[in-house]
């Protein structure tokens, strides 16, 4: 949300959701507004909605109840704010793991940007505490954020593992075998087992 125009579709899109606040809000609603509201306002097209939803959504200002389905809950938005790191906790975070990333070991002086990273999401309860930070270079913390969305990805194929085995397709077993096999020897998803 760096350029001028997706500042004010963002603070269009939470102008809909606060005047809305704990309300379950699906999709369509939400953008049907904001293209209409943008093109009056603007006289412009707003281009990208989703990008929008989705950058606020992972930002900790809307709630994804479920897929299309948002709701807007100030009481949320207010500890989420508290539960970020202040400057002191990521400089002794910063400090403890010696300026360097913790997984890849890139620093500063190799010119790595370096971020505090939640090691539990905040998205998944996890707290802004010293125990729960640590240094990560931007490309690993990149990493990080997308594997997330492969976690699916793996408990599907974990499915089909199972019945491919189960139904004796040995095609279809071959073929998910060596997929997860990708999955482990990156170790993407480490925490969701896969029993052979």
């Amino acid at each position: 949300m760096n350029n001028k125009n997706s500042i004010s579709q963002a603070r269009l899109i939470m102008e809909f959701f606060k005047k809305n606040p704990n309300r379950d809000i699906s999709h369509p609603e939400i953008v049907d507004w904001a293209t209409d509201k943008y093109k009056k306002r603007t006289g412009k097209i707003f281009r990208d909605p989703d990008r929008q939803i989705r950058q606020l959504h992972q930002s900790g200002y809307l709630i994804k109840i479920r897929t299309g389905i948002y709701r807007y809950d100030p009481r949320f938005v207010d500890q989420r704010q508290l539960d970020s790191f202040t400057p002191a906790q990521k400089k002794t975070i910063f400090e403890r793991d010696k300026y360097k990333c913790v997984q890849c070991g890139m620093g500063t002086r190799e010119g790595a940007v370096l971020h505090v990273d939640h090691v539990i999401p905040r998205d998944q309860g996890g707290k802004s505490t010293i125990d729960n930070g640590q240094t990560l270079c931007s490309r690993c913390n990149f990493l990080k954020k997308n594997l997330k969305q492969t976690e699916s990805g793996k408990k599907m194929f974990i499915r089909m593992y199972k019945l491919a085995k189960k139904e004796g397709h040995q095609e279809v077993l071959a073929f998910v075998t060596e997929v997860l096999e990708v999955y482990e020897k990156h170790n993407v998803n480490g925490h969701i087992e896969w029993k052979k």
